[in-house]
């Protein structure tokens, strides 16, 4: 054996311990040991390396691993470290242990799990019998007194953050504990099994926690809300006992016997309280020479009360009444917390000493330290007979311990009325009030009927999370509604019968509506906004107080129309806002004037009802009163609607206090048109003084029918910022930014769009990845997953179907398919840091710029080839590069602009402070900066202009315009990619075919790479070529002749011709042909020595292997045919194998070499226009076949 605290201590059979301290007298830290054949191996913390030398003698000392950082355990894997043949003492049966069988030299023993006795030889006890539970913050231990070493074992829980209060359900087998730092109350099985969260809704500090094992109930205390609370064991039935006149309770314990309650509070005025189990009867028991009263324990045998004392550093008990108080401990004790009690001994924790100390409870003897923390409290269950054990007492809900001649009291849980029976609950509050005492967050709620159902919905909004919730009044179904563009939102209001939500936002200067679940959202208003407090709709009109340099109340329809300012004189911060529709009276509170105030709907007839007021936030009305939140009081208090008198305190010690809302569910909610089949809307119906008003979601225009609506506007700008995607309409004026929904982002650099497919591609710089996915986030998938390490510019080639990227992180410049196939590297050499890149497909341009040492713009084709740079003065960080497409013009850099060729320079706006990606549509320039962390645009042609179109944007990134004339115009790639099998590129007049670097299943070919010549007169365009084919040149003096050919295929049953010239073979040309002609057809070759026309598409017999294939024919009968081909037709036409040959030549073809020629112009074209040719004109076919690749469509 060996032991791995130091290596000189090693002892190996015979090897002596003073063999290895005379060869190894020190070693600077070893930690871990293992022996493997002939070498021994270590870790040492100091050197933090591996070492190894021979087990033997010690030397051949040498180092493993080194620079590990702390190295800790070492093992050695093989069969020989663990050989076969040994004999299991234990048996088959565990030697009939119970629990653990432990062999040892020549026999074996039963042990017992930690704490656990045994009861004979063989066998453990099942359960602990007496034990202290104890919590050190982040595991939860237990000390078995049953063994006389009274061992500690952790209890196998999860997720124990700052465990503070046990207790102990004997007959369940629960241990209950709370969590300070996750705010919760937990439970699990003392083995850790069945563990739950029994509560972890409105908690802030629950230190105190105490079982009523009798009726199963739970209950605790909070020190951050002041209440006491009690539920069943379960933590259903929920209900606050106590809340007034708390300050700061800690420890609470109950007495199941007697009916009463128990707890500290060290407070202002700290006191020991005793109450019935049911919050009846409550009294101060001990309230002088205390200072932090904490850990409470009840003796049920000498009915004595016992307390610690932190402050006092005491431990004393007394009566259950207060009397007769005595000091047991005064000295020796440091920090006392925790109090429990077990037969003839206290037990307590102490937190300066880290301990658990014990002493006998009646008389100062010995204090034994012992572990930490607390315990619990049994009694014999058969001594106690409860009122409540059986039919609960007949309670319809809980039914509470009371102290005699009572025995028990029913109660409801939180917010339900007791009936007048004494027993029963209602089934549900009908009037309520909802109050939050978070620091950002403010909340209304709504009731009414969906799907034949009645529903009843607290909304609210949180600040800090920048998000709008709602959930059920019990808590239940929680869900967001709102979680992307808010910042700070302050005013909420719910239109419960069109079932709109509105709210304000100072952080966006907005005001939005949305339906209740949260879609089709609008910006109603934002313009000519300050800081607002609340918004409030009545009926058919919306009112909103504004409070800044010019704090104001204003009224408009609830579509955002008819605005007009009630009130604007003598306000300073009107917070709260509640509307009498009984009294047709507007309610106010003002924070700066501390004053509640009146008017009527008009801003009329103003008045005072209540001042002063400290600091009023929430304002709300039920029935008579009016109810207003405090922040300074910390206090919701109530008053007369009419004439604000008879204030009251109803809640205090509440800090944080927000918003406030009543709710009357008797009250009826109304009725108007949007109520009834949306009023006639296609998306929004708003309600408004003359009717009804249908309306778009944010950036959508209502259609003519002013009913309908489309799914997107038609031009756009897409930008990103990092974590998310959002969408500014350009088809109206608002310019809101609106998200999204593309899941899963991370650190989005780079954009573009596919108006074909409609998909958006982005580069993740987080996860080197580029992904697409449709604008309304489905669809999402990744293109490309490896080989990317910064890709910041991202381009859509729409025509060709191809992407271009650039990556700083490789300085390569790469392309691919749309789907991610048949990628190649384009540009590899004297790049440094390229950055953002642009197609021009039409032209057959890629652009880009490069801000490394040596700062450039460039421009090469489509393929890479014929590079340029463009420019390469005046340039620091070139960052954004936009095209023009119109005035063929690219922009980028500082804002500045140049032709195609980089040439007519022009500066349009400096300074920008850090423009990072732009784009253009009609006459507009847009980009994003990083310093003003805005959009921005100008005038594309003066520079003039400038406006801010979206302001407050963290980490904006890139930017375009997705717009059905950004991306039009075609190439000769646009159409079956231009016959290539993999990546086609066009080029001004021409085009070529392109393999991908990494081969896939498919044969890669570049035979149909060629030019595309254009007629001297005009561009390429889309209309008929020509019937008859030019001739070749021919001059035998300059080497073979030029063997004009054309290549068709059948897409989608329309004729597409291309022209190429190559020259035949030396070898192969026979002087005789001068006027040849090849035509092909999916793979078919067609020669002739006359001056042939298309004939009719049915004569042909193609054949698809593509490899010395041939048809012949004697004489072709030529006639022109607009006849098209349905769709039998064609199928049997391309799947025709047979060829009709009468004799076959086959040539031996090399290298066909493409030449231009732009004399010649032959542009694709569809089926030939119907006409005569001479009748009964016959050519001869020569004999020729070529090997050839056949392309299908």
């Amino acid at each position: 054996m060996y032991l791995s605290r130091s290596l000189s201590l090693s002892v190996f059979l015979s090897l002596s311990l003073s063999v290895l301290l005379s060869l190894h007298p020190g070693l600077p830290h070893p930690f871990a040991i293992t022996v493997f054949e002939d070498s021994l191996y270590w870790t040492d913390w100091h050197t933090k390396s591996i070492n190894s030398a021979n087990k033997f003698t010690g030397k051949n000392q040498e180092i493993i691993r080194n620079k590990l950082h702390f190295p800790m355990e070492i093992h050695t894997l093989h069969p020989q470290r663990q050989p076969a043949g040994g004999r299991n003492r234990c048996g088959t049966n565990n030697g009939g242990c119970s629990h653990l069988c432990l062999p040892g030299n020549k026999t074996y023993t039963c042990n017992c799990p930690t704490g656990f006795k045994k009861v004979d030889q063989h066998n453990c006890a099942l359960s602990l019998d007496k034990f202290l539970l104890f919590a050190r913050r982040t595991d939860i231990r237990q000390v078995s007194f049953d063994t006389e070493d009274m061992p500690d074992d952790v209890i196998p829980l999860a997720n124990v953050r700052n465990a503070v209060a046990l207790d102990w359900h004997a007959e369940e087998g629960f241990i209950y504990w709370t969590d300070v730092t996750t705010d919760s109350i937990n439970r699990a099985q003392w083995d850790g099994s069945r563990q739950e969260v029994v509560v972890d809704t409105s908690l802030e500090s629950p230190a105190g926690l105490a079982i009523d094992w009798v009726t199963n109930k739970l209950y605790w205390t909070d020190a951050g809300t002041d209440r006491i609370e009690v539920s069943n064991a379960d933590g259903s039935m929920r209900t606050i006992l106590i809340w007034d006149n708390l300050d700061r309770p800690r420890d609470i314990v109950v007495d199941p016997i007697g009916g009463y309650m128990y707890w500290t509070d060290w407070g202002v005025s700290p006191k020991i309280e005793q109450a019935g189990m049911y919050a009846s009867s409550r009294i101060v028991i001990i309230s002088s020479n205390l200072t932090w009263p904490n850990g409470l324990a009840i003796d049920y045998q000498t009915q004595r009360l016992y307390w610690t004392d932190a402050g006092m550093k005491t431990i004393e008990f007394g009566n259950f009444d207060g009397s007769d108080r005595q000091v047991l401990i005064s000295s020796q004790l440091l920090q006392p917390f925790g109090l429990t009690l077990h037969e003839e001994k206290l037990y307590w924790t102490d937190w300066q000493s880290r301990s658990i100390q014990s002493s006998n409870k009646m008389t100062v003897g010995n204090i034994y330290q012992i572990y930490i923390a607390l315990s619990p409290t049994s009694v014999p269950h058969s001594l106690v007979q409860s009122p409540c054990a059986v039919n609960n007492g007949g309670c319809s809900h809980l039914c509470l311990l009371a102290p005699p001649p009572k025995g028990s009291s029913c109660t409801c849980p939180t917010g339900i009325n007791l009936q007048l029976d004494g027993k029963t609950c209602a089934h549900g509050n009908i009037a309520t009030m909802s109050y939050y005492y978070t620091t950002s967050t403010h909340c209304t709620t709504t009731h009414g009927r969906l799907d034949g159902m009645c529903v009843h919905m607290l909304y609210w909004s949180d600040s800090t999370l920048k998000k709008v919730s709602r959930a059920n009044i019990n808590g239940t179904a929680h869900e967001d509604i709102i979680a992307t563009g808010l910042i700070t939102t302050d005013g909420l209001a719910v239109d419960a019968v069109c079932r709109k939500i509105y709210w304000t936002d100072t952080g966006t200067n907005r005001i939005e509506v949305a339906n209740l679940d949260g879609s089709m959202r609008k910006v109603l208003i934002w313009q000519n906004l300050e800081r607002w407090g609340k918004e409030l709709e009545f009926g058919c009109q919306s009112i909103k107080t504004y409070w800044g340099e010019h704090a104001k109340l204003e009224r408009s329809a609830m579509d955002g129309l008819d605005r007009l300012v009630l009130i604007s004189n003598n306000l300073g911060w009107p917070n709260g806002l509640a509307i009498d529709s009984a009294g047709s009276q507007l309610l106010w509170a003002d924070a700066h004037t501390e004053r509640i105030e009146a008017a009527d709907l008009n801003g009329l007839n103003r008045r005072t009802l209540v001042s002063p007021v400290q600091h009023p936030y929430g304002l709300t009305l039920l029935g008579p009163h009016i109810y207003w939140t405090d922040w300074q009081s910390r206090s919701i208090q109530r008053a007369d609607k009419t004439t604000g008198a008879n204030t009251i305190t109803l809640r205090s010690n509440l800090p944080g206090l927000m918003d406030i809302q009543a709710v009357d569910r008797e009250k009826p909610l109304g009725f108007n048109k949007c109520g009834r089949r949306n009023g006639g809307c296609s998306h929004m119906c708003l309600p408004c003084p003359n009717g009804t008003s249908c309306a778009c979601p944010t950036g959508i225009l209502l259609k003519g029918d002013a009913r309908s609506c489309d799914d997107s506007p038609e031009t756009y700008l897409l930008f990103s910022n990092r974590v998310s995607v959002r969408r500014i309409s350009l088809d109206t004026n608002d310019h809101t930014d609106v998200h999204v929904p593309v899941p899963e982002l991370h650190n989005v650099i780079s954009l573009d769009y596919d108006s074909v497919d409609g998909k958006l591609y982005y580069t993740d710089v987080s996860l080197d990845v580029i992904r697409r996915a449709n604008l309304d986030g489905t669809g999402m998938e990744t293109v490309i997953s490896q080989g990317l390490k910064t890709t910041d510019g991202l381009a859509v080639d729409w025509v060709t179907r191809n992407m271009y990227w650039t990556d700083t992180g490789r300085n390569t410049i790469e392309v691919a398919r749309l789907d991610g196939t048949s990628r190649k590297v384009l540009v590899n050499n004297s790049l440094d840091e390229p950055r953002a890149i642009a197609v021009f497909p039409s032209k057959g341009y890629l652009f880009w710029t490069d801000w490394g040492h040596i700062a450039k713009i460039e421009r090469a084709h489509l393929d890479g080839s014929d590079r340029k740079v463009l420019i390469n003065t005046d340039l620091g960080w070139p960052n954004g590069l936009t095209l023009d497409y119109d005035t063929r013009r690219s922009s980028g850099w500082m804002l500045t602009c140049s032709d195609l060729n980089g040439k007519l320079r022009q500066i349009l706006v400096s300074p920008v402070s850090h423009p990072f990606a732009l784009t253009q549509q009609d006459r507009w320039i847009y980009w994003t900066d990083w310093q003003t962390k805005s959009i921005q645009r100008v005038d594309k042609h003066t520079g003039r202009s400038k406006e801010t179109v979206l302001a407050n944007v963290e980490g904006l990134m890139d930017i375009i315009v997705v717009s059905a004339q950004r991306q039009s115009g075609t190439n000769h790639c646009g159409v079956n990619n231009g016959g290539c099998s993999h990546l086609c590129f066009a080029k001004t007049n021409s085009f070529v075919c392109a393999c991908p670097d990494d081969p896939d299943s498919r044969l890669c070919s570049t035979m149909f790479s060629g030019f595309v010549p254009t007629s001297p007169d005009r561009e390429t365009t889309s209309t008929a070529a020509p019937n008859k084919i030019p001739k070749a040149p021919t001059d035998p003096q300059q080497g073979p002749p030029l063997i004009k050919y054309s290549f068709a295929r059948v897409t989608q049953l329309t004729l597409v011709l291309s022209s190429f010239s190559f020259l035949l073979p030396q070898g192969d040309w026979d002087s005789g042909y001068t006027k040849e002609k090849i035509r092909i057809v999916e793979g078919v070759c067609l020669l002739s020595n006359e001056e042939l026309y298309w004939e009719d598409l049915k004569q042909l017999k193609p054949s698809r292997s593509g490899l010395h294939k041939c048809m012949h024919t004697d004489t072709v009968s030529l006639q022109a045919s607009s006849a098209s081909l349905d769709d039998g037709e064609t199928e049997q036409l391309l799947q025709e194998e047979t060829s009709e040959c009468s004799s076959i030549n086959t040539l031996t073809p090399t290298i066909i070499t493409p030449q231009r020629h732009p004399q010649h112009s032959l542009t694709p074209a569809g089926p030939p226009t119907e006409r005569q040719l001479s009748m009964g004109e016959q050519g001869n076919i020569s004999d020729i076949c070529f090997t050839l690749y056949t392309f299908s469509s």
